[in-house]
C-alpha cells in the first residue's frame, strides 16, 4: 500500500480528484494526509471530512525558506510517504528538500512545459497568440517547472478565451490527468530513461482534449 501526502496552499481542487480516483479505482495506495502552508487553505476541511490526517506548517512562521522546507519536512516524515504530491502549493521549495526526495514528488503547471513556466500562464499562451495550451505532469526538480514530464493534455485555445475561460478549461483538464499520473507512480508503472518519463505498459502520455 503506498502512501501519498498531498501539499496544498488553497481549495486543493487536484487534491480533492486525486483522493476521489483513489477511492472510487480502488488504488492500492491511500491518501495518507493532506499539509497546507497557510492556514486558512479551504482544502483542509475537505480533507478532514474524509478522515484524513491534516497539517498546518505557516511559511510566515519562519525566518527563512531553509527552517520552513526542515518543518515541512518534519510534518512529511511523520506520514512516512512513498509519494510527496503538490497540488496547488505555492510556495518554491529549496534544492535540498527536493533532492531528499529525488523522483517522489510530483507537480502539476498549467501549461504545455517547457512552454511558461512560472505565474500567469494563461495571460502568456493568449498574449503570444497560442492555438493550443494545456496541462504538464511531471517529476520535481530543483530547476523551478521542469523535470521529466509523465503526462500532458492539450487544450484547445478559443478565439474569444479569457484568462478565466481558459484557466477553467486547463483546470478540467487537469483533474484527468493528474489522477492518472498519482495512479501510473504508486502501480509502479513510471520508468524514467535519461530524463524522459515512460510508461512501462505504453500507455497514451498525452490527452488531446476536444
Amino acid at each position: 500500500m503506498k502512501r501519498i501526502v498531498i501539499l496544498i496552499s488553497g481549495r486543493g481542487s487536484n487534491m480533492e480528484a486525486i483522493v476521489q480516483r483513489c477511492a472510487s479505482e480502488h488504488w492500492q495506495a491511500a491518501v495518507v494526509a493532506v499539509i497546507a502552508n497557510r492556514p486558512q487553505a479551504t482544502g483542509l476541511a475537505f480533507a478532514r471530512e474524509r478522515g484524513i490526517a491534516t497539517a498546518v506548517v505557516d511559511h510566515q512562521a519562519f525566518a527563512s525558506r531553509d527552517a520552513f522546507d526542515a518543518a515541512l519536512a518534519t510534518a512529511i516524515e511523520a506520514q512516512r510517504p512513498d509519494l510527496i504530491v503538490l497540488a496547488g502549493f505555492m510556495r518554491i521549495l529549496g534544492d535540498a528538500f527536493v533532492r531528499r526526495y529525488t523522483q517522489r514528488i510530483l507537480n502539476i503547471h498549467p501549461s504545455l512545459l517547457p512552454a511558461f513556466p512560472g505565474l500567469h500562464t494563461h495571460r502568456r499562451a493568449l498574449e503570444a497568440g497560442c492555438k493550443a495550451s494545456g496541462a504538464t505532469v511531471h517529476f520535481v526538480t530543483p530547476e523551478l517547472d521542469h523535470g521529466p514530464i509523465v503526462i500532458q493534455s492539450v487544450v484547445p485555445v478559443q478565439p474569444d478565451d479569457t484568462e478565466h475561460t481558459l484557466a477553467a478549461r486547463v483546470l478540467a483538464s487537469e483533474h484527468r490527468i493528474y489522477p492518472q499520473a498519482v495512479r501510473w507512480f504508486v502501480q509502479e508503472q513510471l520508468r524514467i530513461d535519461g530524463g524522459v518519463v515512460r510508461h512501462t505498459g505504453g500507455a497514451p502520455q498525452l490527452l488531446l482534449e476536444p
